[in-house]
């Protein structure tokens, strides 16, 4: 079975799916960007169970390109997927670390059951990775992904965001 790609200009907390991904930082305690909109519009319930992740598994924070699923407490959505992205950096290759979050937080997905899975552009926002690469990353990744994710939709922010995945989809 394949996965169907779907593009929206939008914003991610309004998105009725089975999971939202998170593009969190590794503390899974909020921030800024989608990691903070998803903690102010999810509710206190999301933080509590990630300091309860924090408490155990997780006390040294979770290591980027790993991923792990909370309830989404009053999002439209069952769970938020969190995943920590990789900071761009022009002396190092991250591309896997990238790849990664996608895939990771699509087994979890399938652990959990999901069929719809929403992301954000991961690490293409204070993290500075350059859109078109975290476009094309980002599609690569779950079109080779061995998933029973049937959706996954990419919520895009801003125009050039959306023209850089459609770009890729293409």
């Amino acid at each position: 079975m394949s996965t169907t790609l779907t593009l929206t200009r939008g914003d991610i907390t309004e998105q009725a799916v089975d999971a939202v991904v998170n593009a969190a930082n590794s503390t899974l305690l909020g921030g800024g960007g989608v990691d903070g909109a998803i903690h102010r519009r999810g509710g206190p319930d999301i933080l509590e169970e990630c300091r309860a992740l924090r408490d155990g598994t997780y006390f040294r924070g979770l290591p980027t390109g790993a991923a792990v699923a909370t309830t989404a407490g009053r999002l439209p959505a069952r769970w938020v997927i969190h995943t920590v992205g990789p900071r761009f950096t022009h002396q190092e290759d991250r591309s896997e670390l990238l790849a990664s979050c996608y895939r990771e937080s699509l087994r979890v997905a399938d652990e959990l059951g999901a069929r719809t899975v929403a992301f954000p552009a991961i690490s293409a926002g204070i993290y500075g990775w350059p859109m078109e690469d975290a476009a094309r990353i980002a599609v690569e990744t779950v079109r080779a992904a061995q998933t029973s994710v049937e959706e996954v939709r990419f919520i895009l922010f801003d125009e050039a965001a959306y023209e850089a995945f459609a770009r890729q989809v293409r």
